[in-house]
C-alpha cells in the first residue's frame, strides 16, 4: 500500500488537498483546492483517535504506523499527526476500527509483585498476566511493582490522560506497613510539605495506625503521587516499608475486593466523578 504523506514531506503546496493516485481501473477524482477561510487544522491527530477508542496507547499506535499496519480507505498511513474527525476507513491491520463507546473505568486489586505495564521486554510479569480476557483497557496512573492494592482502569485514553493530569488533585490514600521508631507528631509535619534530596513533596496527610512493638501501620493521603513517593517520605524518617496498598483514589476504594479481582463501575458514578473533574 502507498503512504499518506504530510504537504512537507512532499513538498506539495500547503492547504491543498491531493487524493492519493487510484489504483488501476479505480475512477480517478480530481483535486480540489480548499478556500482561505478552510485551510486551517481541522480534526484529531489521528494517534490520539485512536487511543481513545481503546485500539493502543499513542506511543504504541506510533509505532504500529511505523510498521505500516494502519490505513485510511486502503492507503497505509505514514505518520501519527494526521488529522481526521472520525474513524471512518480506518483499518488496523486490516481490520476496520469502531468509534470509541462511552468510557469505562474500573477497580482492579493490583497483587504485589507486577509491574503497571501492558509489557515487560525483561521478562517480568505485568498485570495483564493476572486480568482476564476482556476488552482493552487501560491503567490509571501506576503502582510500583511492589506495591498492592487499587488501581484504576479505563478503556478511554483521554479519560486515563486527564486523570493523570496534575493539576486534578485527586486524593491518594495508602496503607504502609513499616518498622522503625516514629511519632504522630513527626508524621503531622509532612503536612506543610518535605523535600527529599532536591525533590519537593506536597501535603500530605499522615496518621499512625496500630503499633506492635517498633512495627506499625501509617495511613497517608496525598495528592501528587509522584513516583515511589510514600516509601521515599516514610524512607526519609528511618522506617524499613515491608508493604504498601493503595486503598482509595478519589471517591473509589478498594472495599473487599480480592488480589487479581476486577470491577466495573457503575456509569452513573462515573458520571457524576467526571463532572467533579471540570
Amino acid at each position: 500500500m502507498r503512504k499518506i504523506m504530510t504537504d512537507n514531506e512532499s513538498g506539495k503546496e500547503p492547504g491543498k488537498i491531493y487524493k492519493a493516485k487510484p489504483t488501476r481501473g479505480a475512477k480517478q477524482e480530481p483535486a480540489t483546492t480548499r478556500p482561505p477561510e478552510a485551510q486551517v487544522r481541522e480534526g484529531q491527530r489521528i494517534a490520539k483517535l485512536l487511543a481513545r477508542a481503546g485500539v493502543a496507547s499513542r506511543r504504541e499506535i506510533e509505532r504500529m504506523i511505523g510498521e505500516e499496519r494502519i490505513a485510511l480507505n486502503g492507503v497505509t498511513v505514514d505518520h501519527p499527526s494526521l488529522l481526521l474527525k472520525n474513524l471512518t476507513g480506518i483499518t488496523v491491520d486490516g481490520k476496520p476500527v469502531a468509534e470509541p463507546s462511552p468510557a469505562k473505568l474500573f477497580r482492579f486489586h493490583k497483587p504485589n509483585g507486577y509491574l503497571t505495564a501492558e509489557r515487560d521486554f525483561s521478562g517480568k510479569k505485568t498485570i495483564y498476566d493476572v486480568l482476564p480476557e476482556m476488552e482493552r483497557i487501560m491503567p490509571i496512573g501506576r503502582l510500583d511493582m511492589n506495591t498492592e492494592g487499587l488501581l484504576l482502569m479505563t478503556t478511554d485514553g483521554g479519560f486515563k490522560r486527564e486523570m493523570e493530569l496534575p493539576k486534578t488533585g485527586i486524593e491518594r490514600t495508602y496503607r504502609a506497613r513499616t518498622f522503625g521508631d516514629i511519632t504522630q507528631n513527626q508524621l503531622e509535619e509532612l503536612y506543610r510539605g518535605i523535600t527529599i534530596e532536591g525533590m519537593h513533596y506536597g501535603p500530605i496527610t499522615a496518621n499512625l495506625e496500630r503499633r506492635t512493638g517498633r512495627n506499625q501501620w501509617i495511613e497517608m493521603t496525598l495528592t501528587e503521587g509522584k513516583n515511589r513517593e510514600v516509601r521515599r517520605v516514610l524512607e526519609h524518617f528511618g522506617l524499613e516499608v515491608s508493604r504498601l496498598i493503595r486503598t482509595r483514589y478519589g471517591p473509589f476504594v478498594l472495599g473487599d475486593l480480592q488480589k487479581g479481582e476486577i470491577e466495573v463501575v457503575r456509569q452513573h458514578d462515573l458520571v457524576q466523578f467526571r463532572k467533579t473533574l471540570k
